[in-house]
């Protein structure tokens, strides 16, 4: 995905967010992309859970 995309097209892609976004914001911009890139490998390598549901057959209601 990646593989085409070289030096000088990721420096273009840098001047372009320090124009748009100015120096100040960048490092926060930065960091919240990390966060998010974070939480979706993480959310991606978790095992797969099904939600608390009842077993079928069985009745969480138990009339004694």
């Amino acid at each position: 995905m990646f593989g085409s995309i070289g030096m000088p097209e990721l420096i273009v892609i840098l001047v372009i967010a320090l124009i748009f976004f100015g120096p100040g914001k960048l490092p926060e911009l930065g960091s919240m992309l990390g966060k998010a890139i974070r939480v979706l490998k993480k959310e991606i390598d978790a095992p797969r859970e099904k939600p608390d549901a009842p077993e079928p057959g069985k009745s969480e209601d138990k009339k004694e």
